[in-house]
């Protein structure tokens, strides 16, 4: 549990909403609807759309995994009584049957989310911190904080095919597969970066001191070009992991977004929004065509722990330590006055990428250039690639 954090006196948000105030007053000021799910008695700890997004499956520290009915706001089914600590991450494979979860009681499972049953149970020396099921669904990556290991087993059996003892100086935070399910990105709180390359067996990348201070989360976007890290230094980072850009120009930082820990990161599917969450108890929605806090929602009343956006970009779901699951509908958030001001203030306008032919805002100043390409397109400028690992071997 991470500790607690001197929030610094802000401004009044337009959008704040206090915890007293019902889900239409803040329809009304800000014109994005909030809807509640209530139904664990602890903190909520990972929430992820599944079911072609027709549903909700939460994590918690109350030891079970709800599934979520989007329409009725109910849980329909609840994955109890086998894990005797808190859950820190549950995750689905790709065709929705199996469920992974991590525990802090040294375990981590696979159960079938038609029966409910526990398919395999396999314990670990220490507390499981995180776990993710490779985009293809053959492989279940996990974290712990023991020997700062990483553990990568076979999703059907739970066959181990490699443990990493010290693959880190710290607790690993978050473990994730690449889309290409080639390496596996890992975070801590010795503030590093790390890729694993699963052919190699290896630690090909490392990225030390990648931010000042532990890192919470990290993402990749669907095409696998960039990986997004969260930070206890306040701070959002986005790294060129494709063209190595980073290592000549660094990352991409977003920041002034969160006051204190920034505890979560998601991208959206084709990578135009990132969705942060914070200790500060808000949720941040940034606009990645030009890097830019698009806006911010208040509504938890404790720290937001994890948050997941649907694949069309209208929902975004969010847990937090309050107990809660907020759903939030973001369809008209270009609507919101204070969105339309502050873009007006910034003296931005609508151009296409003269590359991707894609629409992008260009914020300026007199003076300053006019861009013709959007940030995605400009990153991707330099050449000095990273060589892509040769695809996985079928008898692995």
């Amino acid at each position: 549990m991470a500790p607690p954090v001197s929030l610094r006196r802000t401004m009044m948000d337009p959008l704040a909403v206090s915890a007293q105030q019902e889900e239409k007053d803040h329809a009304r000021l800000a014109k994005i609807i909030c809807k509640v799910l209530k139904g664990h008695s602890d903190a909520v700890t990972s929430c992820q759309f599944c079911f072609d997004d027709a549903k909700i499956i939460s994590g918690s520290c109350d030891g079970t995994v709800k599934l979520w009915d989007i329409a009725q706001r109910v849980p329909i089914q609840t994955f109890k009584e086998e894990h005797v600590g808190p859950i820190s991450e549950c995750c689905l494979s790709p065709d929705n049957k199996r469920l992974i979860t991590a525990s802090y009681d040294k375990t981590l499972k696979a159960w079938d989310t038609e029966t409910g049953k526990v398919l395999w149970s396999v314990e670990q020396d220490g507390l499981l911190t995180s776990c993710h099921v490779s985009h293809d669904g053959k492989y279940v990556v996990s974290g712990s904080d023991i020997e700062n290991a990483i553990c990568l087993v076979d999703v059907v059996n739970a066959r181990q095919v490699a443990y990493i003892r010290e693959h880190h100086r710290s607790t690993v935070r978050r473990c994730r597969f690449d889309p290409h399910n080639q390496r596996i990105a890992t975070v801590s709180s010795d503030m590093s970066i790390k890729f694993w390359d699963i052919i190699a067996q290896s630690t090909t990348i490392t990225v030390e001191k990648a931010h000042t201070n532990a890192i919470s989360d990290c993402c990749f976007s669907l095409d696998g070009h960039y990986l997004c890290t969260a930070g206890w230094d306040e701070v959002l980072k986005l790294w060129d992991v494709r063209t190595g850009e980073f290592r000549s120009h660094g990352p991409m930082v977003l920041e002034q977004g969160h006051i204190g820990i920034v505890g979560c990161c998601i991208f959206s599917k084709d990578a135009s929004l990132l969705v942060s969450g914070g200790f500060d108890k808000t949720v941040v929605i940034w606009d990645l065509t030009q890097a830019y806090k698009k806006i911010s929602l208040k509504g938890h009343e404790h720290w937001v722990t994890d948050a997941a956006v649907s694949s069309n970009k209208k929902l975004i779901v969010t847990s937090s330590k309050d107990c809660t699951l907020r759903l939030w509908d973001i369809e008209n958030a270009n609507d919101i006055p204070v969105v339309i001001q502050a873009i007006r203030a910034r003296g931005s306008k609508v151009a296409k990428c003269e590359e991707c032919e894609k629409p992008f805002l260009i914020f300026q100043e007199k003076e300053e250039k006019v861009e013709t390409r959007c940030v995605f397109c400009r990153l991707k400028a330099h050449k000095s690639a990273l060589p892509v690992p040769p695809s996985l071997p079928a008898d692995l």
